[in-house]
């Protein structure tokens, strides 16, 4: 049946250029009507005849023409998903409700649910936050956390809802546009990302926290060290308020970023610093410390080279044992930053590969609680502020993570959609089709400054008045008044705990004293020396 059904193949071909022929004739000797269909024969004939001897593809050879049906259906699949498919609330990344109350607070219209929840409140994993009897008014300005421990000379006042770290390279120059002059507007900080300082992040004026990552971007010598002359001279500018040394980052802990050659436009390398058209690969690790104390006594040496103004790093959390390791570092060194971010191994706003994006680095639930604990054991909870990054996009997602141990949080993905992104999921493709992850200009001219900067202001802010008008009817005004007991997590239909329940919390300077036994382990191995795990 084998040679039958090969020949059967060829003849079928066959039959579609004779039939083009046929029509083509037609078109010359009758009329020119019969270009279209002689046309559209040829064309076929000649993708069955391509098929036919290409060997790349086996779909193809076994069902010439028809078989890019398949790939057409394959390349439409996740609009398919997501506009016919899913419900309201199974989507991912993120649910078509969180997507519509997004776009619906950037466009200040409503964003009620009619009816109830749609969720299934009795579902193991369902978790809720405990409303009081006696509800707290709103207060009249939007909170703010003081960043600034011991050693900091100009404290910066960080809003509660802010725009996490995405680079210009990753996203367009209007989408950077937006962000910051939705930052200017609302008066919450951007952060840069790790692909250096641009005019675009500058234009504005809004407060920004200035990323180096482990490819020192912008701050960079010839062969990719880090430059602190040219760090001091950036870090001096006005606009930058914090500057942070990314560690690693949800997506894709323990490997360097990568910025597509075709990202890489002549503006983007003179930003980077980096040979254009090329793709750009940062590093897994950073060149200037390999320890935990080098990491400490680096921290410092930013803080004073940026004139004393907060310096922290952001970390996707991994071992316990690690972070313990730059804990007493910090003890033995005298040093601390001034704040962290902990990003959950949920978030990511560009590309990552699968294994690292499905399997590496702690949630943010598990990594907030392990490195607010830390710091708590460690007595050091009072100088340093957290922040927390992954999949925050409504009031909810804030209070959480603040009850879970966060001072502020950050957004990327809902900031992203805020400013027009549909969750396309081709960020990595230069072809985004709203102009926000993408470098082509035709594209990226589609996103209007001016309005998706007023929408980036109108998201941020309706989102932080839901998380205070939640926590108000926790009976609570301010984030540090939020406590472990007040979310509760269901784990079977019959069983519910709290978070001070399900999870150990310790005292300020307990691990200095004597460390609790699910702690002492890790606690004894690290090594402010090693980063063994």
């Amino acid at each position: 049946m084998r040679p039958f059904a090969h020949l059967f193949r060829w003849l079928s071909v066959a039959a579609l250029l004779v039939a083009a022929a046929g029509l083509v004739a037609a078109a010359v000797l009758a009329s020119p009507w019969w270009w279209p269909p002689a046309l559209l024969f040829l064309a076929l004939g000649g993708v069955g005849t391509a098929d036919l001897v290409q060997r790349r593809h086996a779909v193809l050879r076994n069902y010439p023409v028809i078989g890019h049906l398949r790939f057409a259906l394959e390349a439409i699949r996740p609009e398919l998903q997501q506009y016919f498919v899913e419900r309201n609330f199974d989507g991912r990344p993120f649910d078509r409700d969180v997507r519509s109350i997004v776009y619906e607070r950037a466009k200040g219209t409503e964003a009620e649910e009619p009816f109830g929840t749609e969720r299934d409140v009795y579902a193991a994993g369902y978790e809720f936050m405990v409303p009081s009897m006696a509800p707290k008014p709103v207060p009249d300005r939007q909170p703010t956390v003081r960043l600034g421990g011991p050693d900091c000379t100009r404290p910066y006042d960080m809003a509660l809802l802010n725009v996490s770290a995405m680079s210009f390279g990753s996203l367009s120059a209007n989408a950077i546009l937006a962000l910051n002059r939705g930052a200017a507007l609302g008066g919450f900080a951007h952060d840069t990302g790790e692909g250096g300082l641009s005019e675009y992040h500058l234009r504005h004026g809004g407060d920004l926290v200035w990323e180096i990552g482990t490819g020192y971007f912008g701050c960079r010598t010839a062969k990719g060290d880090f430059s602190p002359s040219e760090f001091a001279d950036k870090a001096a500018h006005d606009s930058i308020k914090c500057v942070s040394l990314k560690l690693s980052q949800g997506a894709k802990p323990g490997i360097g970023g990568v910025l597509p050659g075709d990202k890489v436009s002549a503006e983007i390398a003179r930003v980077r610093e980096v040979p254009e058209g090329r793709t750009v690969t940062s590093p897994p690790y950073h060149r200037t410390f390999s320890t935990p104390r080098e990491l400490v006594r680096f921290l410092a040496r930013m803080r004073a080279l940026a004139g004393g103004k907060p310096t922290g790093f952001k970390l996707c959390v991994g071992s316990r044992r690690q972070f313990l390791a730059v804990c007493k570092a910090m003890l033995q060194e005298g040093v601390t930053p001034d704040f962290i971010i902990v990003d959950g191994a949920e978030g990511g706003t560009g590309a990552a590969p699968l294994e690292f994006a499905d399997h590496l680095g702690a949630p943010l639930t598990e990594g907030l609680i392990t490195v607010h604990n830390a710091l708590v054991g460690c007595g050091l909870r009072d100088r340093i502020k957290i922040g927390a990054s992954g999949k925050v996009a409504t009031g909810a997602d804030m209070v959480k993570r603040m009850i879970q141990g966060a001072d502020f949080t950050n957004a990327a993905r809902a900031m992203m959609m805020a400013v027009g992104c549909i969750q396309a999921q081709r960020c990595h493709t230069n072809t985004c089709p709203v102009g926000v992850a993408t470098q082509d200009p035709h594209r990226a001219r589609a996103l209007d400054v001016a309005d998706k900067s007023a929408r980036v202001h109108r998201f941020q802010k309706a989102t932080v008045d839901s998380a205070l008008q939640i926590m108000g009817s926790m009976g609570v005004q301010h984030p540090g008044e939020l406590r472990p007991h007040m979310l509760r997590r269901r784990l079977d239909p019959l069983t519910v705990r709290s978070y001070e329940e399900l999870y150990e919390w310790l005292s300020p300077g307990e691990l200095l004293a004597v460390a609790p036994e699910e702690w002492a382990a890790d606690w004894a191995a690290a090594d402010p020396d090693c980063f063994a795990v």
